[in-house]
């Protein structure tokens, strides 16, 4: 077999290995603040993510395009993502002691961009 048509081969099974959804796309997934839990695990798990947890956090400041909502969900949405995506390709997960969930729906709102990272 030729290198240029094993080359092809072998990309073409790697994309296939990707999750996409029913049309052919690649499936988008971002982390976010459970809405069942209590403000104050929300913040605990909110300052761990923008703590240790390495998330940047600089885009929920004030003055800054996600510090509104002004509010505990909102900004830990948004440092719980940042985290996720970030670390995820190391073996991070969305867990925060259950204070988030997995969606498919991007939660990005005016000129507040949830980034999702490969």
């Amino acid at each position: 077999m030729s290198s240029p048509l094993l080359m092809l081969l072998l990309a073409l099974l790697l994309f296939t290995l990707l999750p996409q959804n029913s049309e052919g796309q690649i499936e988008k997934e971002w982390c976010i603040a459970d809405e069942q839990t209590p403000d104050g695990e929300l913040q605990q798990a909110l300052d761990w993510a923008c703590g240790k947890g390495g998330a940047d956090c600089s885009r929920i400041q004030p003055n800054q395009p996600c510090y509104l909502p002004n509010t505990v969900k909102g900004h830990a949405s948004y440092a719980f993502n940042n985290y996720y995506q970030k670390f995820k390709n190391k073996g991070a997960t969305c867990y925060f002691n259950s204070a988030a969930i997995i969606t498919d729906l991007d939660p990005s709102h005016g000129s507040c961009k949830f980034e999702v990272f490969s």
